[in-house]
């Protein structure tokens, strides 16, 4: 396993951990003092554990499982992947970390770094599966397809 790959993986269990605090928060304020959550509490909850956590985690996986890349491919390239990496990790951090001060603090800027940090994490995995797209491909399978085999 690269550099790559375990970044993606650790960089996702740190958001799962994140988000299972905040969920620890949201669940002791809900059951013990019947405080429900502000939806922003639910949203970067949420967020760092889907996003954070299961994205980062299979986007890892993927990069370390798929086939590598063609020799005449030249629409995969390591840097891209890394720099979907980093879009996506800032761009997750800002809407988790915005949505959880906009729990307290209702200030447009703050709005902005939500929406923007939405934005980013869509431009992030955009680029990773433009990028990855190519190795998305059959090796070996569709010849054992072809000849009936089931999988």
């Amino acid at each position: 396993m690269y550099t790559l790959v375990r970044r993606f993986i650790k960089t996702g269990i740190v958001f799962l951990f994140a988000g299972l605090l905040v969920g620890a928060w949201i669940l002791v304020r809900r059951e013990l003092f019947g405080v429900f959550p502000h939806p922003h509490l639910v949203s970067a909850h949420t967020h760092a554990v889907q996003v954070g956590f299961v994205m980062f985690l299979i986007l890892g996986v993927a990069i370390w499982l798929f086939p590598r890349a063609a020799k005449d491919d030249t629409r995969y390239r390591p840097e891209r992947i890394e720099a979907s990496y980093w879009i996506l990790v800032i761009s997750t951090a800002a809407r988790f970390l915005g949505e959880l001060v906009r729990v307290w603090v209702d200030a447009a800027p703050l709005a902005w770094v939500v929406v923007l940090g939405g934005l980013g994490q869509i431009a992030g995995l955009a680029l990773y599966f433009w990028t990855m797209w190519t190795r998305i491909r059959p090796v070996g399978s569709h010849i054992r397809e072809a000849k009936g085999e089931k999988f």
